[in-house]
C-alpha cells in the first residue's frame, strides 16, 4: 500500500521544497506501481481503510460484485461507483439466482444486481438472501449495504416517552439483535466461502455504538461508512488478485 505526493501540479510544487525528487511525471510512476503490484492509494484515509481490508478480508478470484441492499437509493450510488472502477464487475444477476432470490423476496424487488430487497425482510431475510449470493460459483465479492437500520429505529424508541412501558423493551431488544445477527452473518458468510463481504453504512460514523456497526467491529471486521468507499477498498483487493494471477499465467 502506497500514498504519494506530488500527484498533481499544485501538489509536485509544493513538493520541490522538501521531496521533489518524489514529484516525477506522475502517470509513468502509476506504471511503475501497477506493472510490481503496489497497489495505491490517492489519501490516506483510503490508504488506511485499503489497509484494513487486506488484513481482514479474503482476496477475491475475480471482479464480480453483488450489491446487497435495503434501500434503493444506497444500491444505486454503490452500483455507481463500482461502474467507475475499471477493475470492478457490477455483475449480471444469474438466473438461477434470481429464481431462488424470487422465493425470498416479494415480487417487487429489483430482480437485478443490486439486489434491492424492497422492504420484503422478514427475520432471516438477510441472512437467507446474502448465503445465496455468497454461495453461487459466479459471485466473487459482495458489498452489503443498510445495517443497522433496525437498531436506529430502536434507538429512536429506546428516546421516546413511551419506553420502556408499552412491550417497547422487547422490540428495542429484538431490532438490536438482528442487526447484530446480519453482521455476524456477513462475517461468518465470508469465512465460510472465502470470499470478501463489505458491510457499508454511514451509521459506521454517526452512530458506532449502534448494534450493526459495532458488531462489524466485534466481529474484527471494518465497517465502511458509505457504499463509495467500501467499492474504493475492494477495488485494491481485486487489482492484487489481477497482478497475482497474471503472474501465475
Amino acid at each position: 500500500m502506497l500514498v504519494k505526493g506530488g500527484a498533481t501540479a499544485g501538489g509536485a510544487q509544493a513538493a520541490a521544497s522538501h521531496t521533489g525528487a518524489l514529484a516525477a511525471n506522475d502517470k509513468v510512476f502509476d506504471g511503475a506501481c501497477r506493472a510490481v503490484g503496489i497497489t495505491r492509494a490517492a489519501t490516506v484515509t483510503e490508504a488506511f481503510e485499503a489497509a484494513a481490508t487486506f488484513a481482514t478480508q479474503p482476496i477475491p478470484v475475480g471482479p464480480n460484485t453483488i450489491v446487497l441492499t435495503t434501500a434503493g437509493g444506497w444500491g444505486v450510488v454503490t452500483a455507481d461507483a463500482i461502474t467507475r472502477d475499471d477493475d470492478i464487475v457490477l455483475m449480471a444477476l444469474p438466473a438461477d439466482l434470481q429464481a431462488v432470490i424470487d422465493e425470498k423476496l416479494p415480487p417487487r424487488w429489483s430482480r437485478n444486481n443490486p439486489i434491492d430487497c424492497a422492504g420484503g425482510e422478514t427475520r432471516d431475510t438477510i441472512p437467507e438472501v446474502m448465503e445465496l449470493v455468497a454461495t453461487h460459483p459466479d459471485v466473487h465479492a459482495i458489498v452489503y449495504l443498510g445495517l443497522g437500520i433496525q437498531s436506529n429505529q430502536a434507538r429512536m424508541m429506546r428516546d421516546g416517552k413511551f419506553y420502556p412501558d408499552h412491550g417497547l423493551e422487547r422490540i428495542v431488544a429484538y431490532h438490536q439483535r438482528q442487526d447484530s445477527r446480519f453482521a455476524e452473518a456477513a462475517q461468518e458468510l465470508s469465512v465460510q466461502t472465502g470470499k470478501p463481504i463489505l458491510v457499508a453504512t454511514e451509521l459506521a460514523h454517526a452512530d458506532p455504538d449502534n448494534a450493526g456497526p459495532a458488531t462489524v467491529r466485534r466481529t474484527g471486521r471494518l465497517c465502511y461508512p458509505s457504499g463509495e468507499r467500501a467499492v474504493t477498498a475492494l477495488g485494491h483487493l481485486v487489482r492484487h488478485s489481477r497482478f497475482h494471477e497474471a503472474r501465475k499465467g
